[in-house]
């Protein structure tokens, strides 16, 4: 049995889309996490791969491009930013010299332990009149949004 759709075109206002909200409140959290890092002198996308990497679950650039959803060049050229400021450094791969692996260096380390602090002061600021179960709800529901990005084609059914 078919569901309606949920969002139509009849009813369609830009301001209430959720694709609007989601794109104005990322702005929002990235232009203010702009704000708190300006005085270690790098962006929240920066900040952002420095943490992604201290994590150990990301170490190329194509890790990174894939999981942040950014273009191959734009994830070289923050690369770049970053080895020109000597927080992250390239190696090539033991196994397959073609492949660049990328580390913290010793600075980049000592940042990335200010990240989580930083990041979470953003968070702290724009969610203070939300209680903690709102957040949880918030939370569960954009992890299953993540969750729920397949394909919707209908697939063929066979009788």
């Amino acid at each position: 049995m078919n569901k309606p759709p949920l969002f139509t075109l009849d009813a369609y206002q830009i301001e209430e889309s959720i694709g609007y909200l989601l794109a104005r409140s990322r702005a929002m959290l990235t232009k203010s996490s702009d704000e708190s890092l300006a005085q270690y002198g790098i962006t929240h996308a920066q900040g952002a791969i420095i943490l992604m990497l201290s994590s150990g679950k990301y170490s190329t650039a194509a890790d990174l491009a894939r999981d942040t959803y950014t273009d191959a060049a734009s994830t070289k050229r923050m690369i770049d930013r970053l080895v020109a400021r000597d927080l992250i450094k390239r190696e090539p791969c033991v196994h397959d010299r073609r492949l660049m692996k990328l580390h913290l260096t010793a600075d980049g380390l000592a940042l990335s332990k200010v990240m989580p602090q930083v990041f979470c002061g953003v968070l702290n600021k724009h969610f203070s009149d939300f209680s903690a179960e709102e957040i949880g709800f918030l939370k569960s529901m954009l992890k299953r949004l993540l969750a729920n990005n397949v394909s919707n084609t209908p697939s063929e059914k066979t009788h």
